[in-house]
């Protein structure tokens, strides 16, 4: 199950999150999930787009498979991974 959760787009409509991903200013949330399945064993939980300022930034809470919960955060301009934080990260590796 996958959740998008909160003001996922900040106080703006989705067309505006649509439209950032269409013009490449903002990476598409399956270029983030296809990497973190490439990288990472477990089960997606929670999926959260956070905005401040110009900043977008993913926050993924994943479920790893021995019952851990890890949160990675990709910064939404280029989709580079910023910070991991959880118990057992190395045991989630591919």
């Amino acid at each position: 199950m996958l959740l998008l959760v909160g003001s996922a787009v900040g106080d703006q409509p989705w067309e505006t999150l649509h439209g950032e991903v269409s013009r490449g200013e903002v990476v598409p949330l399956d270029t983030i999930l296809d990497w973190l399945e490439a990288n990472y064993r477990g089960e997606v939980l929670e999926v959260e787009l956070e905005r401040e300022g110009g900043y977008v930034e993913y926050e993924i809470k994943m479920l790893g498979p021995q019952g851990q919960v890890v949160e990675f955060e990709f910064d939404g301009q280029n989709g580079q991974l910023m910070s991991i934080e959880g118990v057992r990260i190395n045991d989630m590796q591919r």
